[in-house]
């Protein structure tokens, strides 16, 4: 009687809609009586005085968990119907099957409300326009989420239980299925084991994730990926991701573990990754609890490797070798303020060159720049250290390298070999099905074809990559390289120094000698201090010279200076000159400035005279007593001509002190003057010419 006074002839305009649904598929297939119930309610529609052509079943919803509405369509569809006002009454067999979340009822009910819309279930039918109708479904949509808060924790329960005894079942990585009993093991496909222990092998070797997916590149390798639909596998080129998720997947390891991430859904409904745990957080971590590729503190090493790799200077890091010439990369402290340096590389003067940098001071507040050392010297004095350290363990070194390297290549031909095979494989399934088909089913056979001709060129592919692989793997491992290794037992040295040594080698090398390297600058010594910890604890202190500035390097040296200016006492500036170029030494800087002839001239000699306050020539003879053509020849009573005669003559001895200019010696007690008889008569001779002249 109260469900026929709630109905009201404007709601019989509108239509009857009636919605359905499950939970899950397996509901739908075996509950099939809780189906039959909910088309049932079409009756109750028609009692109330709605059309069978007026009521809309909305059932595309089936198989869905009504936790939220954001991924059902037909809810969503339904509550835009009452919106739009088309909608007289909703039905539905209870109120769990129309929303198990109060944010999604509780609006419904306001859309109801507003477009004066009634609700039915098995118990009856509502208003939620009314205060105790709506106060009534309210409580029972609380109730609905409580339920289902109390199955899932139920579920949950079990689960949890099951996974601290580790006997949950996860989906698995690649490499890893179950057996028929259930339990974990490897990959019954060789190739897929040897590509992933090939993997692990190559980033304990290389100790990057990049550079292991460079070295699958370089070698031509794929890495196995299983495909979400199927579970078939697949070999694709490894990118970072894969090898990043492959490294921090502890089930490689043999570790059974659950609950690394916290999850949580979105607006859109969608799950993701709210945050990643700790491993102490997880919810179980059973380690030697499976088979695993490697061992559980082989993993815990990668892991400290990746965390090092990702950390910036401020922290203590083996950062993984580079290209770069600096071989402390990495290992150089500031001896100032404890950070570690970076490594700044620049082309100049067509080479490139290094420098240890201190300047995280400076990026953070202002500060100047703590340290800048140049790192050639320091590379130098390392190299010899190393060089020396190393003699008493060469032997043994070059034989491990060695073993190492055809090790390595053996294992790449092998999981060429694989990929091959795995081909060859392919293709002859593809022509056992293109044999069995008809002949007279075109269609089929041409797909078959196809399939068999695509299979034909990927074995052809695989058989030139690896026919390719060995072309270059004998370049690489010739015999010029087997005479280099050999050469390492007699002179380390010469190959550390080698050229051709990849500074890659050589910063691994130092990796397992050195732990770092303190350095501290000199401006005023010009030197550079640095201290060196090896990794047994030994320690060692170095000194070496710092390289010369620009304004250094062209600059005169004071022996060059001191020269000069003991030349000048006897010779000008030409004659300098020539001594200074026979003698090798040259301008300062002129050589690295590319000039085109980098020797002394008069004119350089003179500049070096007058910038660095030499006394010239001319003040030196005049100190010696030596005089001015003019005083000379008033001296001698002559004609300054008969004076330049006397001295080409030899009679008087002349000093030059420019190109054509000089000062006369007079003889005296100090210099007398050879064959004085003569000289007396020259002056005699002079001496009546002159009173002759006068008279």
């Amino acid at each position: 009687m109260n469900e026929s006074i709630k109905v009201q002839p404007h709601h019989l305009e509108r239509a009857a809609y009636l919605y359905i649904r499950q939970s899950s598929m397996r509901q739908v297939l075996e509950n099939v009586e809780s189906t039959k119930r909910q088309y049932a309610l079409r009756g109750r529609a028609t009692a109330l005085g709605w059309r069978e052509d007026r009521v809309i079943v909305i059932d595309n919803d089936q198989g869905e968990s009504g936790a939220s509405a954001a991924w059902r369509e037909g809810f969503q569809r339904l509550v835009s119907e009452v919106g739009l006002g088309r909608a007289g009454i909703v039905m539905g067999l209870e109120v769990s099957r129309l929303a198990r979340n109060s944010a999604d009822w509780h609006r419904l009910l306001e859309i109801c409300a507003l477009t004066d819309t009634l609700i039915l279930d098995e118990d009856g039918v509502y208003d939620p326009a009314n205060f105790n109708d709506r106060l009534l479904l309210g409580l029972k949509g609380t109730m609905s989420e409580a339920e289902l808060h109390v199955l899932k924790a139920r579920l949950r329960g079990g689960i949890l239980n099951k996974v601290r005894r580790g006997e949950y079942r996860c989906p698995l990585p690649t490499g890893l299925v179950y057996d028929e009993a259930g339990n974990v093991a490897l990959d019954p496909d060789s190739q897929i084991r040897e590509t992933i222990a090939h993997f692990f092998e190559t980033f304990v070797r290389v100790g990057s994730a990049c550079q292991t997916v460079k070295a699958f590149r370089k070698e031509g390798l794929r890495f196995p990926s299983r495909l979400c639909t199927g579970g078939a596998t697949v070999f694709r080129p490894l990118n970072a991701s894969a090898a990043l998720r492959a490294l921090y997947n502890p089930r490689y390891a043999g570790a059974y573990v659950y609950g690394r991430r916290r999850y949580r859904r979105t607006i859109e409904g969608k799950k993701t990754i709210q945050r990643k745990l700790d491993i102490h957080d997880w919810t179980a971590c059973i380690p030697n609890a499976h088979p695993g590729y490697i061992s559980w503190e082989q993993f815990q090493e990668n892991l400290k490797i990746l965390e090092t790799n990702g950390h910036g200077y401020e922290v203590a890091r083996a950062s993984p070798p580079r290209e770069g010439a600096a071989l402390l990369q990495g290992r150089a402290v500031c001896g100032r303020c404890g950070r570690y340096f970076r490594v700044r590389y620049a082309r100049r003067r067509g080479k490139e060159e290094a420098w240890y940098v201190c300047d995280r001071a400076h990026g953070k507040t202002g500060e100047p720049n703590c340290q800048s050392i140049a790192a050639p010297p320091v590379d130098a004095a390392i190299s010899a250290l190393i060089a020396e350290q190393m003699r008493p363990a060469a032997v043994g070194l070059a034989l491990e390298i060695r073993r190492e390297i055809e090790a390595r290549y053996k294992e790449t031909d092998r999981l060429r070999n694989r990929a091959v095979e795995r081909a060859q494989t392919d293709a002859d399934l593809a022509q056992r099905r293109f044999m069995m088909v008809d002949p007279g089913n075109r269609l089929v056979a041409d797909s078959l074809e196809r399939e068999w001709n695509e299979r034909l060129r990927t074995l052809e592919k695989a058989r030139e990559e690896r026919e390719r692989g060995e072309q270059e793997d004998r370049v690489t491992l010739d015999e010029a390289i087997r005479r280099r290794l050999v050469a390492m037992t007699t002179d380390f040295k010469t190959l550390w120094a080698d050229p051709r040594t990849p500074n890659r080698d050589r910063k691994r090398l130092l990796a397992h000698i050195i732990e770092d390297a303190t350095l501290i600058k000199h401006p005023e010594e010009g030197t550079t201090t640095f201290h060196i910890r090896f990794k047994g604890g030994k320690t060692e202190t170095l000194t070496t010279q710092n390289p010369k500035s620009s304004a250094q390097q062209v600059k005169t040296p004071p022996q060059l200076i001191a020269l000069v200016d003991k030349l000048l006492d006897e010779h000008t500036y030409p004659e300098i000159a020539e001594r200074l170029n026979e003698q090798g030494f040259r301008p300062g800087g002129l050589v690295r400035l590319g000039r085109a002839d980098p020797r002394f001239t008069a004119l350089r000699v003179s500049y070096v005279a007058k910038t660095y306050g030499l006394r010239p020539r001319y003040d030196r003879l005049r100190d010696r007593g030596l005089l001015t053509k003019q005083e000379a020849a008033a001296r001698l009573r002559i004609h300054e001509h008969t004076l330049v005669r006397w001295a080409k003559s030899g009679i008087v001895i002349r000093h030059a002190y420019e190109a054509a200019s000089y000062l006369y010696e007079i003889p005296g007690k100090k210099h007398p003057v050879k064959h004085c008889s003569r000289w007396d008569r020259l002056v005699d001779r002079a001496a009546a010419l002159k009173r002759t002249r006068r008279a």
